[in-house]
């Protein structure tokens, strides 16, 4: 699977190639004929089980050949199906076609041959197939990839638990926390992100032309032919079945999991700003590599370019997750052929979004915590002690204690001699007044360590 990587018109077949690799196989057309093939053959072994006089069940060595098929599908099979659709203009009818050719030598699959693809619709094998890449592309790269994401900011998290940092909300000076808790933050996020993505059932049918078995019952008006097609989707391919749909399954489990990616990615965008953010600040150094420019022109820059990365990643899967999971759960009446266009850019999401986690995951590991540059800031920060001070002053019925602290503190600058003269005037009981005046900036974190290290 090789794409001239100076003239591929996407990226991610040229410039990306090598990071989105994993995703090629699965998610590409030769992914999808490769599943195509997987869904005709268990419907047609399924078949041969279904108790049907006309078709008896098959023998050992013939599910092995069938199988083998399956397990060794390769391009020059993906191509071969691709030269037969040239004649038939028609990708589900080629792989059918296919299929039938590779029965050559084979008596007996020779002489069942008409039950290859036997009252299936085209969406019939399609739905499967979309649901099984999914399926695998989630599990194989996806959450392997939050994983090893949420691995690494949980120990960012643990090791950096109890080191003090400015906050700022609004981009002002606020409460101090802890670099760690901070991170701690984005990882209780994207666990609970990490599970929706997991959870999303994919749901399959194999119900006919318009999901009513019309065909099927006109053969074998006998058969139960939908537990028989319950059956063939739960236990021969693994996926939940779907006995209401049209001609198509109608994609909301689709639509489910592409919100799901949506929103973790939309998460893992506000971090990628916030690590930039701070290094922008100065709070996070990052590790150079030998011969690496930062600018063309300017030797000094190391710039965060690994989460300019990520997040313009982001930007670009979830413009196509949302067009996906707004658009597949709509068709008109029982079919049209606006999905099929649509479902051939799952890759190009999928892969976008796997670009994006790696270039954070690039990032992180590249980060270093400036730990005198967060001790500077924290010390010419003392107005934050404004709140410790006031609240402890509300206790003790203090009169206006956050008129007088808004006063006091508001629009000019405050030293540590400042606060502690402010607090050597107050009316309160001498340990409290000794907890306050050995209170810093610094040490001004609440819980946040201790919520840190429980991530």
């Amino acid at each position: 699977m090789t794409t001239p990587a100076l003239t591929a018109l996407s990226p991610l077949d040229g410039r990306y190639a090598a990071k989105v690799a994993a995703l090629r196989p699965l998610l590409s057309e030769f992914g999808l004929m490769h599943r195509r093939v997987q869904v005709e053959v268990e419907w047609f072994i399924a078949l041969s089980d279904a108790g049907l006089a006309e078709f008896p069940p098959l023998s050992a060595p013939s599910r092995t050949a069938l199988r083998t098929l399956v397990a060794q599908f390769g391009e020059a099979d993906a191509q071969a199906i691709k030269d037969i659709e040239r004649t038939t203009n028609h990708d589900v009818k080629a792989v059918e076609y296919w299929l039938k050719r590779r029965f050559d030598g084979h008596a007996e699959l020779l002489a069942a041959q008409e039950f290859v693809h036997f009252a299936c619709t085209s969406e019939d094998i399609n739905n499967v197939s979309h649901a099984l890449m999914l399926q695998a592309a989630r599990a194989q790269v996806l959450l392997p990839a939050l994983d090893a994401i949420q691995q690494r900011m949980t120990a960012l998290a643990h090791d950096l638990a109890a080191l003090p940092m400015l906050s700022r909300t609004h981009g002002q000076t606020a409460s101090p926390t802890t670099v760690g808790k901070e991170i701690a933050n984005v990882v209780a996020r994207l666990k609970t992100a990490r599970e929706r993505i997991a959870t999303v059932p994919l749901p399959a049918k194999m119900n006919g032309a318009v999901g009513n078995y019309n065909a099927h019952l006109s053969a074998w008006p006998e058969v139960d032919w939908e537990a028989f097609s319950r059956d063939v989707v739960e236990r021969a391919l693994g996926l939940p079945f779907n006995a209401y749909t049209t001609q198509i399954e109608p994609h909301d489990g689709m639509a489910e999991l592409f919100d799901a990616m949506a929103r973790c990615n939309t998460l893992l965008t506000d971090w990628a700003r916030d690590v930039w953010g701070y290094i922008s600040l100065g709070y996070f150094k990052q590790k150079t590599q030998p011969g690496e420019v930062g600018s063309s022109t300017m030797p000094h820059k190391v710039n965060p370019i690994d989460f300019e990365n990520a997040e313009g990643n982001y930007g670009l899967a979830n413009a196509l997750l949302a067009h996906m999971s707004h658009k597949l759960p709509i068709s008109r009446w029982q079919r049209d052929l606006t999905d099929s266009t649509v479902l051939r850019n799952m890759g190009v999401a999928f892969g976008h979004t796997a670009l994006a986690h790696d270039s954070l995951l690039r990032g992180l590991d590249k980060l270093q915590v400036d730990q005198a540059r967060l001790a500077a800031d924290l010390d010419g920060a003392w107005e934050v002690l404004a709140e410790p001070i006031q609240t402890v002053m509300r206790r003790y019925g203090l009169p206006e204690p956050y008129e007088q602290l808004k006063v006091f503190t508001r629009g000019q600058p405050m030293t540590r001699e400042l606060m502690q003269g402010f607090i050597q005037g107050l009316a309160l009981p001498q340990a409290e007044k000794a907890r306050l005046l050995a209170l810093t900036p610094a040490t001004y974190v609440g819980a946040a360590e201790a919520l840190a290290r429980r991530v």
